[in-house]
């Protein structure tokens, strides 16, 4: 099997034909939300310049039809894991019912559901609900005995007692939307992906759910920051793309 490596291609095939049963220690995925379609937009903006929501052919499923790709990415991911491993799946309130239905008939144990908190969260366009500014980061374990490295975790909190001491990290995180240098940027100051997660939240999963050596990894890469985050941490990684700009813009960002 091999590692470090990136596969431009659909995630279900490739982990029932290139990732070995039972190899992998900790699994992060960012997968579609399924939220896309309505083609909203903002364009002329003061605060923040022009702003469209997330309208990709790759977003957008019907209902059974998203049910149906949760189960079977879900399952897969559930093959590949250690019977130690972690698995950590972003999402929001549009797919996080789907996910949970899909752990739980898998038998996976939730141990966190995670609250992302988002510092700079985009405006509510409509003025008919409350702001969306948070996503969420369930994180499930296939067995016992899995990777928690409670130490390593307190250490990196930003957070700190009033005495300035070491704090244990709660699941609600504040970070905001990825922005400035980190942002992946095209020759016209664009961003390249419209979900790119930040660096630091990885840093966090990483960190607290593998050990050095261990192997992770990610079957919707999408700009690369997982790839990015575990070769800097000292882990091995997989990360699987099935759009070619996208694999593409993750090559690059690992290369450089």
């Amino acid at each position: 099997m091999k590692k470090n490596i990136i596969y431009n291609d659909d995630c279900i095939n490739i982990l029932n034909t290139k990732i070995d049963k039972g190899s992998i220690d900790l699994v992060f995925a960012d997968p579609p939300y399924n939220l896309s379609g309505n083609g909203l937009k903002w364009q002329g903006s003061k605060t923040g310049g022009d702003w469209y929501m997330v309208n990709e052919h790759w977003d957008k499923m019907t209902a059974p039809e998203y049910l149906q790709f949760t189960r079977k990415w879900i399952g897969t991911c559930h093959k590949i894991l250690k019977n130690t491993g972690s698995i950590y799946i972003a999402c929001s309130y549009h797919n996080i019912g789907e996910v949970m239905i899909v752990l739980k008939q898998l038998d996976f144990k939730i141990n966190n559901i995670i609250t992302w908190y988002k510092t700079n969260a985009m405006p509510n366009m409509t003025r008919r609900v409350f702001t969306h500014a948070t996503e969420f980061v369930i994180w499930a374990v296939k067995g016992s005995g899995w990777t928690f490295n409670y130490k390593k975790v307190k250490e990196i909190n930003p957070e700190k007692q009033k005495d300035g001491t070491e704090k244990q990290m709660r699941d609600f995180w504040e970070l905001p939307l990825v922005q400035g240098k980190e942002r992946v940027r095209g020759k016209d100051g664009k961003a390249l992906h419209p979900t790119q997660k930040p660096e630091e939240m990885l840093k966090r999963i990483i960190l607290a759910s593998s050990n050095k050596g261990d192997i992770v990894l990610d079957p919707f890469l999408g700009s690369g920051t997982t790839a990015v985050v575990a070769q800097k941490y000292g882990r091995k990684w997989i990360g699987i793309e099935k759009e070619k700009q996208y694999f593409k813009i993750a090559e690059n960002r690992l290369k450089n």
